[in-house]
């Protein structure tokens, strides 16, 4: 049977960001991540029809899941979403990082008349109690509209939403892109309504002090525990979970080591020049976009912030200039004044040549990561004409080879173009607290991420204390799962030695990661059911709005933590 070698990327598409929030145990986010999308030309090579499925292959493992002939051209490059399928296939190395190798692999692929595994394929200790004792959904009652709202989906937190509630229950979301509309209007979907422990391969519900004081013993009879996620919570929840890192002598690590934390190392490497994405709005006449694809990730970056804002000088489209870098042709590339096909894993090489034009050195080469010098060399003169330019890059460049490496460089080339002009790098956060967890964790410790407690000081190596490490090497006996679903989210080797421990959860909704739990507690969505502090991708503070009650007995992230904060001091005494 015909199969073809292909680099593997994966990345966030519109379809997986509208059904993460709806519910990750839905047919309808299977069917938006088990998938793999392939060039026309590619998918006509393996002799495919539309819904034939297809092996993919690589050193690390295989998976079976849906072909997919992509709208998009991107020959010799394989793209499946983020999720359970594609942690099947990826590099769990983080090569010193802390960042696994989630882009730039190299697979096979061909086309089988096997099964694409499900849910319970992959994880069969998923378990999800019955839903027939939840409460009833709330009556319809006065009608209000609250302006001014912060979305709390991802690092852009646009804050000119307008939200009509009426009574408890939220009817319409105004100016938000189709992820926020799918987290706030879809927020009472998938809910987990009451804590649960699992008992004799069940989940039973219990009571909320029940289930506190099962996760206190937990972690305190743990020699070393994970306390992991904090990237959709509120800042002040972050704070009280570094207190309870800090006296269980654990490790505290957030979701930056599978996003942006090779970003972090390279701006303590070198630092780096920004701004606000306001400043960008109203003055760049130049806007590239490296290794990201807003238009899937961050909907309305690009009518807010960037390329079609409407700024004080910077007025409209016509008055920018769009690139875009990426290994394929993208739905933000088919925008773009100039789009750049880089090679995969090639991007510190194509940073490195534009920084040598910048400087005046000449290159010898006809092609540099599979870029005519002649384009990088337009390129450069783009940059270093614009009044102001503004360089923002994504996960393209930190899952890749490189890692940090290809950070550092990209933070140099920023640093050399405002010996010409004004110039600012701002990385695509994704997860809309994310840089509040870096935040908190660099004021309380000196750390961003990663930080390990164990010797009762707080410590950083990436390559060793970061959550992905420590899972592959099996480090830790127990976890504590704070707003994220690293289950869905790690390679499969971290997977693997995740589900061999206790797991404490507390999130909002049923996740991959709660339905395996050995303890599941509800809590409040920030931003929609409860207050608090979150912040931007360009480090800006905003304050999230509470629109409507949570389900009864349902608290906040803050609130329950202190409560096992308190019951863990108890049960150390």
């Amino acid at each position: 049977m015909t199969s073809l070698k292909l680099t593997l990327v994966t990345g966030r598409s519109l379809n997986q960001g509208r059904w993460t929030d709806v519910g990750k145990l839905t047919k309808g986010y299977y069917e938006s991540v088990a998938l793999v999308e392939l060039d026309p030309e590619d998918f006509e090579k393996l002799g495919l029809k539309e819904g034939d499925r297809v092996k993919v292959e690589s050193k690390y493992g295989s998976i079976v899941v849906k072909a997919v002939k992509s709208r998009r051209r991107h020959p010799g490059i394989a793209f499946i979403p983020m999720g359970p399928w594609a942690n099947q296939v990826v590099n769990p190395d983080t090569y010193g990082s802390g960042m696994p190798t989630l882009k730039g692999i190299e697979v096979s692929i061909s086309k089988t008349f096997e099964e694409i595994p499900d849910f319970k394929k992959l994880f069969p200790k998923i378990l999800q109690p019955e839903n027939a004792e939840d409460p009833p959904e709330p009556a319809a009652g006065k009608t209000k509209i609250v302006k001014d709202v912060v979305c709390s989906f991802c690092g852009c937190l646009c804050d000119d939403l307008e939200i009509e509630v009426a009574g408890n229950r939220i009817v319409r979301v105004g100016k938000a892109c189709a992820l926020g509309v799918s987290k706030i209007l879809h927020a009472r979907e998938n809910r987990i309504f009451h804590p649960y422990i699992r008992n004799d391969g069940e989940l039973k519900r219990v009571d909320l002090k029940t289930a506190i004081k099962k996760a206190a013993k937990i972690l305190v009879e743990a020699k070393y525990p994970l306390l992991y996620g904090w990237s959709n919570t509120t800042t002040e929840a972050i704070r009280v979970g570094l207190e309870l890192a800090e006296y269980l002598g654990g490790c505290f690590d957030n979701t930056s080591v599978i996003c942006h934390g090779p970003t972090i190392l390279g701006v303590q490497e070198v630092g780096y020049v920004t701004s606000t994405l306001g400043q960008v709005r109203n003055h760049a006449d130049l806007i590239i976009f490296w290794g990201c694809n807003p238009l899937n990730a961050h909907p309305r970056h690009l009518n807010r912030y960037s390329a079609l804002a409407k700024g004080i000088y910077a007025k409209s489209r016509k008055d920018r200039k769009v690139v875009v870098v990426d290994v394929r042709e993208t739905d933000t590339a088919k925008m773009a004044d100039l789009f750049i096909k880089i090679e995969p894993n090639r991007d510190y090489e194509l940073a490195s040549a534009l920084r040598m034009i910048v400087k005046g050195y000449d290159i010898e080469f006809e092609k540099v990561a599979g870029v005519e010098v002649e384009k990088i060399k337009k390129l450069a003169d783009m940059m270093m004409s614009a009044k102001f330019g503004a360089l923002f890059y994504g996960l393209g460049v930190t899952m890749t080879l490189g890692k940090g490496r290809n950070i550092e460089e990209m933070l140099r080339l920023a640093q050399d173009l405002n010996e010409w002009t004004k110039f600012v790098i701002l990385p695509m956060r994704g997860h809309y607290n994310v840089v509040g967890a870096n935040q908190a964790s660099a004021w309380t410790t000196g750390y961003a991420f990663a930080v390990d407690f164990r010797r009762g000081y707080p410590r950083h190596y990436p390559g060793a204390t970061s959550a992905p490490d420590l899972l592959n090497n099996g480090d830790v006996d127990a976890a504590l799962i704070v707003a994220s679903d690293p289950v869905a989210h790690f390679p499969a080797k971290a997977v693997k030695n995740l589900l061999k421990i206790p797991l404490v959860t507390i999130d909002p909704k049923w996740s991959l990661t709660a339905a395996v739990s050995t303890v599941v507690i509800p809590s409040a969505i920030a931003g929609v059911e409860c207050e608090g502090t979150a912040y931007r991708m360009d480090k800006v503070p905003l304050r999230l709005k509470k629109l409507i009650d949570p389900p009864e007995g349902v608290i906040s992230d803050e609130e329950i933590l202190s409560m096992l904060l308190k019951e863990v001091k108890k049960l150390s005494r």
